[in-house]
């Protein structure tokens, strides 16, 4: 059987490596193209398949903060995995994407054993229909191939409202979503997903303006146990605007399970231009 195509695009082989750290070789894949390089989320998603694959790591993700540096160019890259620091129960990671002599994505991740302590959650999951009762969004075969790499399930913000070409103060977009085609979920594509939104400048100018991620963090609160229950089903993933000014803007997300179980959280600063 084929393998899916996040996973072809996730494909690494390690070159090198020992108690700390890896150099992995991968390449980019069209799948996962956008406008003028690789889409955001896949570059995070790289970046936590060679940290999930490294035979050093230990527990599971709890942070991954990304910036990307440089531009990345079609082609052969190398990641580079670098055990920092360990405790007992927690793993200082630093990654680098690296094609030539230019660092293009920098990042630093924490790693750490989950263990069953009392918990609670200050933030309610949106009371939103089932994704089962929302029609999956028509994407125009136009738009960058990573697009349609997810289906989409939109209930308010979504690509439409930016079609109308109506500015707005409310840049809260909430939709489900899911892999195309339908893969079980895992941290390297439970990491992409955080970057599924349009930036919300769009919202607010009611028109696509030139704009890029400069800087991605993301929290994960799923263990593997959560994972695993999301399995091949839709998450629904919920994104807004915070603060625009000096050609940067910042946007904060959620990922739920359709359980209730906050999955991951996010946010990230985006350039943008006039």
């Amino acid at each position: 059987m084929p393998d899916h195509v996040f996973d072809e695009a996730m494909r690494l082989t390690r070159l090198e490596g020992g108690e700390q750290g890896s150099t992995w070789q991968g390449g980019t894949h069209p799948a996962y193209w956008n406008m003028v390089g690789p889409f955001g989320g896949y570059t995070a998603a790289i970046l936590m398949q060679a940290l999930m694959t490294d035979p050093v790591r230990q527990g599971t993700p709890v942070s991954l903060s990304v910036t990307y540096a440089a531009p990345i160019r079609e082609g052969a890259y190398t990641v580079q995995t670098r055990l920092v620091s360990a405790t007992r129960s927690t793993q200082h990671w630093s990654v680098q994407l690296v094609q030539g002599e230019t660092v293009a994505v920098n990042a630093i991740a924490l790693l750490a054993q989950r263990r069953p302590v009392w918990g609670t959650r200050d933030i309610a999951m949106p009371d939103v229909p089932p994704a089962a009762s929302l029609p999956r969004l028509e994407l125009d075969p136009k738009r960058p191939a990573w697009v349609q790499r997810y289906a989409f399930f939109p209930q308010r913000g979504g690509f439409d409202a930016v079609a109308r070409g109506e500015p707005t103060t409310d840049t809260r977009t909430e939709q489900w979503v899911r892999d195309e085609p339908p893969r079980p979920l895992d941290f390297a594509a439970l990491a992409s997903i955080c970057d599924v939104f349009f930036p919300r400048i769009f919202l607010h100018r009611g028109s696509f303006v030139p704009a890029g991620t400069v800087a991605l963090t993301i929290h994960f609160h799923a263990d593997e146990a959560a994972l695993a229950a999301v399995g091949e089903t839709p998450v629904l993933a919920v994104a807004k605007g915070v603060n625009y000014s000096g050609g940067f803007f910042d946007q904060e997300a959620h990922i739920w399970g359709a359980d209730g179980t906050l999955l991951a959280a996010s946010q990230q600063m985006v350039w943008y231009k006039e």
